[in-house]
């Protein structure tokens, strides 16, 4: 029963050396290779020296080696990142997606969903041109703020989409303005009523109102021009809109009678 304790003692020692000397046989790479912590502070190193290709292949190289580990989610989310910071929206939009379907209750799930929504967002163009990702920005947007509204993301979501607003608004109001150019006079009032109706809140209504009333003064629809000028003058009465709206109405029949319109307007 002794010899049979002390020859278990002796092959426990023997292990125990084995495996020692292993470790003390491995190089300071193989040792780092162990452990996907240290291999994330390498890429992280590599990514703050803004080596970006190379960190990419350091953080894709800890999703190979560790796919369960916690780096490995983290070095999808900045895999994803650094397409952003590359302006290579298309695939970190399609990165940050698949983290958002693969980790559904990730802890930073709110960064990642205003993500997306920065990544549209950046893609936005003067009004002058297609505004395809005006709408997906919105959406996205809208998606953090219902998701996490009490997120500090879910607050700046709510001020980039008041500046979308104004971006879409810019564009109806650029569409109005040539469509009232070349005396499409409906057509430029339905875009400028868009404006009025859905983005009130942006500096471009009372612009949009007093296109109006160009609108309708040309099509001979005085009433409406006078009701129009005065919506204006009540709601923006130091604006230079107004002012225009007045020089133009007053044309009609008068000073005397363009007040006296406005004075019926509002007493119903």
């Amino acid at each position: 029963m002794i010899k049979k304790f002390i020859c278990l003692i002796l092959l426990i020692q023997c292990i125990s050396c084995s495996n020692a000397n292993k470790n003390i046989n491995k190089s300071d790479d193989e040792i780092l290779l162990d452990n996907p912590e240290n291999l994330y502070k390498l890429a992280k190193i590599t990514f703050d020296q803004q080596n970006y290709d190379l960190a990419t292949k350091q953080f894709s190289e800890i999703k190979k080696l560790f796919p369960l580990s916690n780096e490995a989610i983290q070095s999808e989310i900045m895999i994803a990142f650094i397409s952003y910071i590359q302006m290579d929206y298309d695939n970190a939009i399609l990165n940050f997606k698949r983290i958002i379907n693969r980790y559904p209750s990730h802890k930073d799930l709110d960064y990642i969903y205003y993500m997306v929504a920065v990544s549209y967002y950046e893609q936005l163009q003067n009004e002058t041109l297609d505004g395809y990702f005006n709408n997906l920005a919105l959406e996205a947007f809208d998606q953090v703020i219902k998701r996490f509204p009490e997120s500090t993301y879910a607050k700046d979501s709510r001020q980039k989409i008041i500046l979308v607003n104004s971006n879409i608004a810019a564009k109806h109001m650029e569409i109005g303005r040539f469509y009232l150019n070349n005396k499409k006079y409906i057509s430029a009032l339905n875009r400028f009523k868009i404006v009025v109706d859905e983005f009130s809140i942006t500096k471009f209504t009372p612009e949009a109102l007093h296109r109006m009333v160009e609108a309708y003064y040309q099509m001979g629809m005085y009433e409406e021009s006078y009701n129009t000028a005065a919506l204006l003058g009540y709601n923006y009465p130091n604006s230079k809109w107004y002012k225009l709206s007045y020089n133009l109405v007053e044309q009609i029949d008068g000073e005397e009678t363009f007040l006296k319109k406005i004075r019926n307007f509002f007493d119903g």
